[in-house]
C-alpha cells in the first residue's frame, strides 16, 4: 500500500505542475498577442528609418567628392575595440531562447579576440547577465528589467555611451545581438552591426528617390539621423526580443503541459496495475487461509 500512496503522491504533484504550466502558457499567449502587434508596428518604422539612412548616405557617398565626411560611415579596416550589446530575458522557462543569444555572443567575441580586437560586453536581461558573471566575463554595463518592459528613453540612455564612444574614437564598432520574433512558432537570431553604418558603394544601384533634399542639407541630416537610427534599433531589439520570449515560453509551457499529461496517464496505468496486484495478493492470501482451515 505504501507503493500505491507514493504513486498517488506523484500523480497529484505532476497534475499540479500541469495546471501551472497550462496557466503559464495562457499568460504567455495573452502577452504574445500584445507584444506581436507592437513588434509589427515597430518593425515597419525601423525598416523605414533604416531605408532613409541607407538612401541618403548612398546618395551623399556617390555624389560628393571624397564621400561622406563622418565617422559614423567610415570603413574601419583594423578595429581595435568594439562594443557588443546583448538582449536576453529576465526569466527562464522559455526553452533555448536565452542560450541561443549567449552562444552567438560568445562566438562573435571569440572571432574578434582571434583578430586581437578588444571586446567590451554590455548586457540587458537577467539570464544573460548572470551567465557571463558566473563565467567570470566582465560586463561594462548591465540592465535588469528593461528586456521585459521595453522603454524608448531607457533604451536610448543605455546605448548612448556606446554611440558617444564610437564618435570619440574609443571604439570602432557596435553590435546588438538578440533573439527576435519571426512567427508564433519560430524565433530568429539577429547579430546586427549598427556602427559603422554600411554604405552602398555601387552608385549604379541607387534608384531615383522620392526624397527631395538639398545637397548641402543631406550630410547635416545624416548626422542627426544616425543617433536616432541607432537608438531606435536598440529599442526595436527589445520589443522584438520580448515578443520572441513570450512565443518561446508559450511553446515551452505547451510542451511541458503535454509531457505532464502523458506522465499522469502513465502513472495512472502504473497505479491501476499496482492496485490490481495488491488486490490479487490479498485474494490469494484469503483463499490460502480458507484452504488451510479445511
Amino acid at each position: 500500500m505504501a507503493n500505491l500512496k507514493d504513486i498517488q503522491r506523484k500523480i497529484k504533484s505532476v497534475s499540479n505542475t500541469q495546471k501551472t504550466t497550462r496557466a503559464m502558457k495562457l499568460v504567455s499567449t495573452a502577452k504574445l498577442r500584445r507584444a506581436e502587434e507592437l513588434a509589427k508596428r515597430s518593425r515597419l518604422f525601423a525598416e523605414k528609418t533604416n531605408q532613409v539612412i541607407s538612401e541618403i548616405s548612398s546618395r551623399v557617398n556617390c555624389h560628393k567628392i571624397g564621400g561622406i565626411d563622418s565617422r559614423y560611415f567610415e570603413t574601419i579596416e583594423e578595429p581595435k575595440m568594439i562594443d557588443i550589446i546583448f538582449v536576453t530575458a529576465d526569466k527562464g522557462l522559455c526553452g533555448g531562447f536565452n542560450i541561443q543569444t549567449i552562444k552567438a555572443v560568445k562566438k562573435l567575441m571569440a572571432e574578434y579576440k582571434d583578430k586581437k580586437v578588444k571586446v567590451r560586453l554590455r548586457g540587458i536581461g537577467k539570464k544573460g547577465i548572470e551567465f557571463f558573471k558566473f563565467n567570470g566575463i566582465e560586463l561594462l554595463d548591465s540592465s535588469i528589467g528593461l528586456s521585459s518592459a521595453p522603454d524608448y528613453d531607457k533604451a536610448s540612455e543605455f546605448i548612448t555611451s556606446s554611440i558617444e564612444d564610437y564618435n570619440d574614437g574609443k571604439i570602432d564598432g557596435l553590435y546588438v545581438i538578440y533573439n527576435g520574433y519571426k512567427n508564433i512558432l519560430t524565433q530568429e537570431l539577429h547579430v546586427n552591426k549598427l556602427l559603422p553604418v554600411e554604405v552602398t558603394t555601387d552608385c549604379d544601384e541607387i534608384s531615383d528617390s522620392l526624397l527631395e533634399i538639398e545637397a548641402e542639407d543631406q550630410e547635416k541630416m545624416l548626422d542627426s539621423l544616425v543617433t536616432k537610427y541607432v537608438e531606435y534599433n536598440m529599442y526595436y531589439a527589445l520589443i522584438d526580443s520580448v515578443a520572441a520570449e513570450h512565443s518561446a515560453r508559450m511553446q515551452a509551457m505547451d510542451a511541458a503541459t503535454t509531457n505532464a499529461k502523458e506522465m499522469v496517464k502513465a502513472l495512472k496505468v502504473k497505479f491501476n496495475k499496482a492496485r490490481q496486484e495488491a488486490i490479487t495478493t490479498e485474494l490469494i492470501e484469503i483463499i490460502s487461509g480458507v484452504e488451510s482451515m479445511k
